[in-house]
């Protein structure tokens, strides 16, 4: 049972999200318990607790901290991550959402179509560097990378 079974943001003291960003964030949690793929991988120096595991994701002293814990409250794991190389497509994704909001709103289908494929290579390309990332610390696949940088987005966005 390699997956995560819940997962809890920490985004107190950030500010109130836009009702569009609550939404990137209900759909991405959504799907990510629905399906996801994330096991930690074996160490030589410790047993590591088998999944479905509980996620904490939140944002401390400019880190992004991963908080793991197995069903039945076991510390399966916790690392931090700089969020150095999150910024500039992290930038580029807000940017090309807002851009993809004031389109739907605007624009004829053949135009919002064009803005969605840029918003899904961005989207895409975070993905990438999350699994880049976590090399090492977690494994998943590109679908739960995906999710996870929308839920990166949402408590970057008050970062």
């Amino acid at each position: 049972m390699s997956r995560i079974s819940h997962i809890e943001l920490d985004d107190s003291g950030l500010p109130v999200p836009t009702a569009e960003i609550e939404q990137e964030r209900k759909v991405a949690m959504f799907d990510l318990l629905e399906n996801n793929t994330f096991a930690l991988p074996k160490r030589d120096d410790r047993a590591v607790p088998e999944g479905p595991y509980r996620l904490g994701l939140s944002i401390k002293e400019r880190r992004l901290v991963f908080d793991l814990t197995s069903e039945n409250d076991l510390l399966a794991g916790e690392f931090h991550l700089s969020l150095g190389p999150f910024r500039q497509v992290v930038k580029d994704y807000f940017q090309i959402c807002e851009s993809y909001f004031d389109a739907v709103k605007n624009m004829p289908p053949s135009q919002i179509e064009t803005i969605d494929m840029a918003r899904r290579g961005i989207h895409n390309e975070g993905a990438r560097v999350l699994q880049e990332r976590l090399e090492g610390k977690a494994e998943v696949d590109t679908d739960t990378a995906r999710r996870l940088f929308t839920l990166i987005c949402v408590l970057h966005f008050g970062g």
